[in-house]
């Protein structure tokens, strides 16, 4: 055997090593095939937003078939636009939401498995008890703004622990809106622009077990996080974390971002949901563009369970799914 040979060899013998210990590397999130099981002949609608209770129920938010087009419509869906499913089988349980709203966005469950929705169109934000009933509306119907009474296109709501909360706002608004439980307006912070504080599109908003809050600032491709008082702490940031729709706070205190993509005029487009730690590094990013399981045409929002599952909502593919945590 020539030295050459024997170089050729080890080298052979050395990719046969590697190969297979990184093919072995078990991801930290698996697809639930066949979740949820939607009733015979149902399909969900654009499929806005997404949130868990404390029953193990998840709760989805969708169109119901109305599509995106400006001026956005004010009439209401005549359909359900609220479905709900049990979180470990995937179960069809209920729906409710008919002749509610006019274009659905977000959907968030505080402590006390109260639902609150936000609609686009309506200009309004709503806060529901567990069973369907309306307890809370604010913002006047139809009519834009950006006082203390009116959003423009509000986004989401995330609930802080004394019971106030705060309405990202929004797609015309560049500002996050304070409330009292009661529903009293107390401040607002944010304007246009890429610096610290400053939003293009504040998609998204959740809040940590310390009061932090994360605002997915869409269009300058970032999540900020701030103190309850809105003083800006951090931002994560990255090729990894993409264009983030959506976040979410994970038990260990690491987030799920929910990256939808450009949105180009043609596809293919990038679209998945980054896993990052407490301190703001990747750890794992799940999916790509596509309509098969595990992909996403555009991952719009995200929940995150008890038992640290991920539940995903793709606007465009009009799915839900489930992601479970490789044991």
């Amino acid at each position: 055997m020539t030295i050459r040979m024997g170089l050729a060899l080890i080298g052979a013998i050395a990719l046969l090593a590697v190969a297979p210990a990184r093919a072995q590397t078990p991801s930290a999130y698996r697809v639930v095939h066949g979740w949820p099981v939607l009733p015979e002949g149902r399909i969900l609608g654009s499929a806005a937003g997404v949130g868990v209770n404390s029953k193990g129920e998840v709760l989805v938010f969708h169109r119901a078939g109305r599509t995106w087009s400006e001026p956005l419509p004010l009439d209401a869906i005549k359909a359900p636009t609220v479905a709900v499913f049990d979180a470990a089988t995937g179960r069809f349980l209920r729906e409710w939401g008919a002749g509610a709203f006019a274009m659905p966005h977000g959907l968030s469950v505080d402590a006390q498995d109260n639902v609150w929705l936000t609609d686009v169109a309506l200009q309004q934000v709503f806060k529901f008890s567990p069973d369907g009933t309306l307890l809370m509306t604010l913002g006047e119907r139809g009519v834009a703004g950006a006082d203390a009474g009116h959003f423009n296109r509000p986004t989401d709501v995330a609930v802080l622990p004394d019971g106030s909360f705060l309405v990202s706002d929004g797609y015309r608004n560049t500002r996050v809106a304070k409330f009292a439980a009661d529903g009293r307006f107390l401040s607002q912070w944010g304007r246009p622009g890429r610096g610290e504080g400053q939003f293009n599109t504040p998609h998204a908003i959740a809040v940590d077990a310390k009061g932090q809050v994360y605002v997915a600032d869409r269009q300058n491709d970032r999540v900020q996080v701030f103190d309850g008082e809105g003083r800006f702490l951090r931002q994560l940031k990255g090729p990894e974390a993409g264009r983030p729709h959506s976040v979410a706070v994970l038990a260990d205190g690491g987030v799920a971002i929910a990256d939808g993509g450009e949105q180009p005029a043609s596809g293919p487009d990038r679209s998945g949901v980054a896993i990052l730690d407490a301190e703001g590094r990747v750890r794992q990013r799940l999916g790509r563009f596509g309509n098969q399981d595990g992909q996403f045409r555009m991952a719009h929002d995200l929940a995150v369970d008890a038992n640290g599952a991920l539940y995903v909502v793709d606007i465009i593919g009009q799915r839900v799914q489930k992601f479970e945590p490789a044991r």
